[in-house]
């Protein structure tokens, strides 16, 4: 996941919101996760971007064209189901970043931990867990002072350390990645048309996988700029398609060249990254551009870290001044930040981080949160699949600039395989992964149950107990929902062919 800025108006071609898209879903920090199945890989990113990517792409298109007032999620699935809901999809948004903070944030520590002199020492380093704790406290809470600085600060930093700390990096692994293959090295991984079909007997194989389709999460964040595009019916789809095709490039062609290098049995979810630049670069006779690429790549995870810190908060900071968090929540401090949020989330991460320490080990560790972090993403993204449905029956005038073509057929075709496919996920998350050590199976099974419960409870909770005055009647711009203006109850068919803020003139 990284973060976008806002694009100035102005109208936006093929290429250009492409170009977005591929920027905002590539991160390199999941890849050997991937490496791990070798040609396989293929198989998996493919099957994941037609039944997640390419979904999501287009049903949030629809959505925020059709509704686009403040609230994004919250707006979409509040008009199909109601506030309590749209609550719990806004917070699982929120949460699911909170919980992916300490993931993220690992592979920084190691970055980190690489950039000695001693090869032997730093992968000691990067594997002991009071290193790794420490390091992800410190650079989240620097991404939090930088973020509670304002948009001015936090795009800065996640405009260069993007750049840096991702692009280049990714250009630098496949370029020299596949160099070394062609160089006629052995790669370390079995080639041949019949290893691009994963061995679906072996169920394993199938439980890591959907990891994949946390890698191709945030396009949704994007689609507001549908608006911006011309012929947008016929140009958004093509966009989509060359990005899709472009992301699905970037993953596969890294995550072959760790394969490359990285023997199977060697590959580390937290240090193959890592450990492949550092052959890679030996291999070229340029040793002493690992602990550069090192520092690249710990920017890198500083830049999305900021960018993810203050997004997410921010549009929680939105619902609450709606009435829907206690005026506490809704406090913002001089540069317009949602303070009292972001100072919460960091209590927040700062606690799931400790369980570096509980687990057996770091990549354990590493394993459940990154799994819980997809289970409570895919919770949202079940939530946005059904409201799309569900919109086109509810509210069937509703104008669209842009709507996903073949009729009601068209959306659930679109909108149905990405709730399956998300669905197919989620259920997937809950197994252990056979080739990662996560300790006992059960307490894994049990901490990422009962944390999904507790978090999908929350705002039921926060719903059932809001008061009226937690609204604040000097916030204006929260438009009420469709359905409120037309005083019927959520999913009730609406002719209406005006737009939400026509309705109550």
């Amino acid at each position: 996941m990284a973060s976008t800025d806002t694009i100035k108006k102005g109208r936006i071609g093929v290429f250009a919101l492409a170009m977005l898209n591929i920027v905002a879903v590539v991160s390199l920090r999941g890849l050997p996760a991937e490496a791990e199945y070798g040609l396989s890989s293929i198989f998996y990113y493919i099957f994941a971007a037609i039944v997640f990517l390419i979904p999501v792409s287009l049903v949030a298109a629809e959505l925020a064209t059709g509704w686009s007032e403040k609230g994004g999620i919250f707006r979409w699935v509040g008009e199909a189901f109601g506030p309590k809901l749209a609550l719990v999809a806004m917070f699982m948004l929120w949460i699911e970043v909170t919980v992916w903070f300490p993931t993220a944030l690992t592979f920084g520590s190691v970055s980190l931990a690489f950039m000695g002199p001693n090869h032997s020492f730093d992968q000691a380093l990067s594997e002991n867990k009071f290193f790794v704790l420490a390091i992800v406290l410190a650079i989240y809470w620097i991404a939090t002072f930088i973020a509670l600085h304002g948009t001015e600060a936090f795009s800065k930093v996640a405009k260069w350390g993007g750049l840096i700390g991702t692009v280049i990096p990714g250009i630098v692994l496949i370029v020299l990645g596949f160099a070394y293959f062609f160089a006629g090295n052995t790669p370390q991984i079995q080639l041949g048309w019949d290893k691009l079909i994963p061995d679906f007997s072996n169920f394993n194989n199938v439980v890591l996988a959907a990891s994949i389709f946390l890698f191709y999460a945030g396009m949704e964040m994007n689609a507001i700029h549908v608006k911006e595009v011309d012929d947008a019916p016929r140009n958004y789809p093509i966009a989509i398609a060359i990005a899709a095709i472009g992301t699905v490039c970037v993953f596969v062609l890294g995550t072959l060249a760790i394969a490359f290098v990285i023997p199977q049995k060697d590959i580390s979810l937290t240090q193959s990254l890592l450990v492949t630049y550092d052959d890679m670069f030996a291999w070229a006779g340029i040793s002493w551009a690992a602990p550069i690429m090192a520092a690249c790549l710990a920017l890198g995870v500083l830049a999305g870290v900021v960018g993810w810190v203050a997004g997410p908060s921010s549009g929680l900071l939105v619902v609450a001044k709606g009435g829907y968090l206690p005026r506490f929540w809704q406090y913002t401090n001089k540069h317009g930040m949602a303070s009292h949020i972001m100072l919460m989330q960091g209590l927040l991460v700062t606690a799931l981080s400790v369980v570096f320490v509980v687990l057996p080990s770091v990549q354990a560790a590493y394993q459940t949160l990154s799994q819980l972090t997809v289970i409570l993403y895919l919770v949202m993204y079940l939530l946005m699949f059904a409201a799309a449905i569900h919109l086109r029956y509810s509210q069937p005038n509703r104008p669209r600039a842009f709507k996903i073509p073949g009729g009601n057929g068209g959306m659930w075709f679109i909108g149905g395989l990405g709730f399956v496919g998300s669905l197919t996920a989620f259920l997937f998350s809950f197994i252990p992964p056979g080739q990662i050590s996560v300790g006992s199976p059960e307490a894994y099974v049990g901490i990422l149950v009962v944390l999904t419960i507790i978090f999908v409870s929350v705002p039921l909770f926060i719903y059932k107990a809001r008061k009226p005055h937690w609204k604040d009647p000097a916030v204006t711009d929260f438009a009420p929902f469709t359905w409120e203006i037309e005083n019927v109850h959520p999913g009730v068919i609406n002719p209406s062919d005006k737009v939400t803020h026509t309705l109550n003139q």
